[in-house]
């Protein structure tokens, strides 16, 4: 039960006015942009529009300032605001085989059709602070004066750009390099599909484009032989939809990959790890991730085909884990998978490991782990219900808390009473005992 709150209009417009005053900082440094926020802090750009359910960049960076940073508050705005957009329809499923392709990494094959294609990642950083971005030292192409410096005089190529990745085709190759620089080496062909694809930053600052053309699924690879269950069918049926209806149990796989996808990448995180700790025997390899643009189509009824409406960024992670067999199949490996906005592969690959735990039951394992619990995990995944939930707490509890007061103070007064009754005859005992 709440209480009303009255005469507090006043604080609570000054408490806004504060709140904005914050939000601004110091008013003799530049506001931040949108663009900055979109361009610069990418990542958390991708997390609000994941875990709001809302792909628009621009609109996250708006609720990223919004909130001073506080992205899960940027997530519940994402949210609120894509409860007043109109529905048209449904797109028509994206195809990731046609992905076009700005990182792609497998730790099951070293050699794979098109090569690995590192991207954008900090996988293979030192994680040390770079005192040089402090400065604005650093280059327009991602790289600083200090990397490009070093690559004058070493022959080391400087980093590859932010954002263009490690794609296919090669570094070209100078005719005649300028008095004082070392000709860029030359690097492999990728066609080759041997080894991480070559295309790094050129000494003049350019970067090679991505492999053109869809890259073959290490599952699909595994799957010519028999090795992998198969995808699962599709039989036409319309996946129900956790936007518009409450989540009921038990829940489907396409309802739970919904959940999964706008969940928590902390609580997802925290689970994912879990079973590779044992508890429910989850320790896969990574398939496949790949990060890049797709298609999005919409089936208009009048025109009878997909029209294209526009591209948008994807992370997905396939895993393989192990599968001792049944009755009825042979040994084989099976699938955890993983799809989330923008390029976020822990996410990503949290995702595949609780996938994986949840189908325990489908697959005739024991379930011995809170990562194979349904219940739990989609019902506790969701962090705007968990703060809401969480955060309703400081909200005036007033009425409950003096029922609570009144009840804690008459049972202490009883447990008095109790204390005084039994006074006399705790005095009484010891000298009847000294009698005996």
């Amino acid at each position: 039960m709440y209480v009303a709150v009255k005469g507090g209009e006043a604080a609570i417009r000054n408490a806004h006015a504060l709140l904005a005053q914050r939000r601004r900082g110091d008013a003799s440094v530049p506001e931040i942009g949108l663009d900055q926020i979109t361009g610069q802090l990418s990542l958390a750009v991708d997390r609000v529009m994941a875990e709001g359910s809302l792909y628009d960049r621009e609109l996250a960076a708006l609720a990223i300032k919004q909130a001073r940073g506080d992205l899960i508050e940027a997530i519940f705005l994402a949210r609120a605001f894509r409860t007043t957009l109109p529905r048209f329809g449904a797109s028509v499923p994206v195809d990731t085989g046609a992905m076009r392709v700005r990182r792609r990494i497998s730790a099951t094959f070293k050699d794979l059709p098109g090569g690995q294609v590192l991207g954008p990642t900090f996988d293979y950083t030192h994680r040390l602070l770079d005192e040089r971005l402090a400065t604005n030292t650093a280059t327009n192409g991602g790289s600083t004066e200090a990397d490009t410096a070093a690559s004058t005089t070493t022959g080391m190529l400087p980093l590859p750009l932010a954002g263009e990745g490690w794609g296919g085709g090669t570094a070209s190759t100078p005719d005649a390099a300028p008095v004082g620089e070392i000709p860029a080496p030359s690097l492999p062909s990728p066609a080759s599909g041997r080894g991480f694809s070559g295309a790094l930053a050129h000494t003049s600052g350019e970067t090679a484009e991505a492999p053109a053309g869809p890259m073959p699924r290490v599952t699909d690879l595994l799957g010519d032989e028999g090795l992998i269950e198969p995808a699962p069918a599709d039989d036409g049926t319309p996946p129900r939809d956790l936007t518009r209806e409450p989540l009921s149990f038990p829940a489907d796989r396409p309802l739970r990959l919904q959940a999964l996808a706008r969940g928590d990448e902390g609580f997802l995180l925290a689970l994912g790890y879990s079973t590779q700790r044992g508890y429910a025997r989850t320790h896969p390899f990574v398939g496949e991730i790949r990060f890049g643009e797709v298609e999005v189509s919409l089936h208009a009824e009048e025109l009878g085909f997909a029209v294209p409406l526009g591209e948008i960024s994807v992370t997905e992670c396939q895993s393989v884990n192990q599968f001792k067999g049944s009755a009825t199949q042979p040994p084989q490996f099976t699938r955890g998978y993983g799809l989330v906005f923008g390029q976020l592969e822990r996410k990503a690959m949290s995702m595949a490991l609780v996938d994986r735990s949840l189908r325990f039951a489908e697959l005739g394992e024991e379930k011995s782990a809170p990562a194979q619990d349904e219940e739990f995990v989609l019902s506790h995944c969701d962090n705007v219900q968990a703060t809401g939930f969480v955060e309703h707490l400081k909200l005036p509890h007033y009425v409950d808390f003096q029922a609570e007061l009144d009840l804690i103070r008459r049972m202490r007064a009883e447990h008095a009473d109790e204390a005084e009754a039994q006074a006399p005859d705790m005095a009484e005992a010891p000298h009847k005992e000294a009698a005996e």
